[in-house]
């Protein structure tokens, strides 16, 4: 006989109903789901609960699992299965044009619609870098990641995942969680006090962030605004600031390391294992980028942030000795130019902030690992205890100037091609100024992760120590990040292929390839006239202060003052 359904959705009562021929059958309600009919309970929950329908669980459930193996090795190897099981997960789902995504999972809470997995191009390509450096962090841990780190790893990897697929703010919520407090225990798994200290500190920013963003949840909801994750205005009509939307704002903007908020990056990524950072550097901010670019494309305000943020790490880069510090603050410089892209809100500087985020995970990746290689095998990442190591590290060392290069953006690389978009994308915009400080922060780039880092760590004077070469399981994973590099940057079309919007740009014109090598070319003259007359900022055992000094002494001898001065008057 045939069935006939019929929906019906009453806008005054939290439940979905369906009857089939007259007769009600099943009722989806906030209490979950009762039956009218004759039919077990029992039936209906045999399917997993909507959240397990994305792809980051299987990741998340797989670290949770991962912690239980014994032997590194092995961890290594089911960690690579699981990445491998989400990967079919999520090619199971295809993908979709941006403004008609695949849906997964709805199901309604307390009355509001929830959407844990939405496929479209913006999702799916941050969904898959963060697949892809998962892969790379298990390679390079393979003998030398903890317990902790290989599981913690794991779930941090698929909080990212899955906060890039979810389609609405709660599902965010958990996964910005997840991302917080898998993550803080890799700082914690750097194993000495200041790691400590540095994961206490990065434990209260990213909570702080999550309170941010449920507060900026609430009002929404408040406003009867729903728990759709889509973009948002940040100001009335009229000029108004929408509080909820600022509170989101600032919730990923703490996240993406924003100029005064970005202090909890330099603070703990260096002083993670030479696994852990690699791991850290990843997926926090990309998946920070990611928000910004699904609920704040066109945001102005973005630009002169990003802007910020591109410029001000340079000065601190040069003359930081801790070389892994040095990328920290790199990073800081390279999100501000995604930022900057997500302000400007074009189709050309979206495609740019989603390819640049991607060839960026893979290049950073790439220079954390060949210094994470250098600390394990000399103990030390800071510039004045290197020198001389391309003699007995040369893989190492040519897989450095690989990431160097492709962090410059050379011709040939993968920050070429991905540059340009967000470049072109401003003066496209009629932003000039801007364009000016992306151009100057672009030849900073040069000088600090370019030239700096391989230099210091590889050439220079030589410091006498001959470590032994990185471990193979090592040199493997950094040979793939590099190939990556490469091959991206030769076959652009590769990566465009799968930006959010269908790409036309042509990066390798006669034009843009002369002016890049020109500022290239100009950079590298300044460095060495700089460093022949002396006048180059020296390597020097020293501890640089940034902005949370205010907070890390001043406010704390403030704070302390005031109660001392408080007990002694009563």
């Amino acid at each position: 006989a045939q069935v006939v359904y019929t929906l019906t959705r009453s806008d005054d009562v939290d439940s979905v109903r369906f009857s089939i021929e007259g007769e009600p059958v099943e009722v989806f309600s906030s209490e979950g789901i009762e039956l009218d009919g004759p039919q077990a309970r029992d039936d209906y929950y045999d399917l997993l609960p909507p959240i397990f329908l994305n792809p980051g669980m299987v990741l998340v459930l797989g670290g949770l699992l991962v912690g239980f193996v014994p032997g590194r090795q092995l961890r290594a190897i089911i960690s690579l299965a699981v990445i491998a099981a989400g990967w079919l997960f999520l090619n199971s789902y295809g993908t979709a044009p941006m403004g008609a995504p695949v849906l997964a999972g709805q199901n309604l809470f307390l009355g509001l619609e929830m959407v844990p997995v939405r496929i479209d191009r913006l999702s799916v390509i941050f969904a898959t870098i963060f697949l892809i450096a998962a892969a790379l962090n298990a390679l390079y841990g393979w003998l030398h990641a903890t317990r902790i780190e290989a599981s913690m790893g794991l779930a941090y990897a698929g909080a990212a995942v899955g906060g890039a697929l979810a389609g609405d703010f709660l599902t965010l919520f958990v996964f910005w969680e997840l991302a917080a407090l898998t993550s803080v225990f890799i700082v914690f798994a750097g194993g000495t006090h200041a790691a400590f200290k540095a994961g206490m500190r990065y434990l209260v920013v990213q909570v702080g962030s999550g309170l941010l963003l449920i507060a900026g949840i609430a009002l929404r909801v408040q406003a009867g605004e729903g728990l759709a994750f889509d973009l948002m205005s940040l100001r009335e009509a009229d000029g108004t600031i929408i509080l909820s939307s600022l509170l989101i704002l600032v919730a990923f903007g703490i996240k993406a390391a924003f100029p005064f908020l970005h202090n909890w990056l330099q603070d703990s990524y260096p002083k993670a294992s030479a696994v852990g950072a690699v791991m850290l550097s990843a997926f926090t901010t990309k998946l920070a980028v990611y928000t910004l670019a699904r609920g704040f494309a066109g945001t102005h305000e973005l630009i002169f942030i990003g802007a910020a943020m591109t410029a001000f790490p340079v000065f601190f880069a040069l003359i930081e000795n801790d070389l892994r510090k040095v990328l920290s603050y790199s990073l800081n410089n390279q999100v501000g130019f995604m930022v900057c892209a997500v302000g400007i809100g074009t189709e050309l500087a979206i495609n740019g902030a989603a390819a640049h985020a991607f060839v960026h995970i893979l290049y950073k990746a790439l220079l954390f690992m060949s210094m994470g290689a250098v600390l394990i095998r000399v103990g030390s990442a800071r510039a004045t205890d290197l020198g001389g190591l391309y003699k007995s590290m040369p893989w190492t060392a040519v897989f450095c100037i690989v990431g160097a290069m492709s962090i410059s953006a050379f011709p040939l690389f993968s920050g070429f091609i991905s540059k340009a978009l967000i470049i072109t994308a401003a003066m496209d915009g009629g932003y000039f100024w801007t364009w000016l400080v992306l151009l100057f922060a672009s030849a900073g780039v040069f000088h600090h992760s370019g030239i700096k880092v391989p230099y210091f760590a590889f050439f220079a004077h030589d410091s006498g120590k001959r470590p032994a070469e990185a471990p193979l399981n090592m040199l493997v994973a950094m040979a793939i990040a590099s190939v990556l590099c490469v091959g991206i940057g030769v076959f652009p079309g590769l990566l465009y292929s799968i930006l959010p919007f269908p790409v036309e740009y042509l990066p390798y014109t006669v034009e843009h390839v002369v002016t890049q090598m020109q500022l290239l070319m100009f950079s590298a003259l300044a460095f060495v006239v700089l460093m022949r007359t002396g006048l180059y900022p020296p390597e020097l055992p020293s501890i640089n202060l940034d902005t949370d000094w205010f907070y890390r002494r001043f406010l704390k001898n403030l704070a302390v003052s005031t109660l001392n001065g408080a007990a002694t008057a009563r």
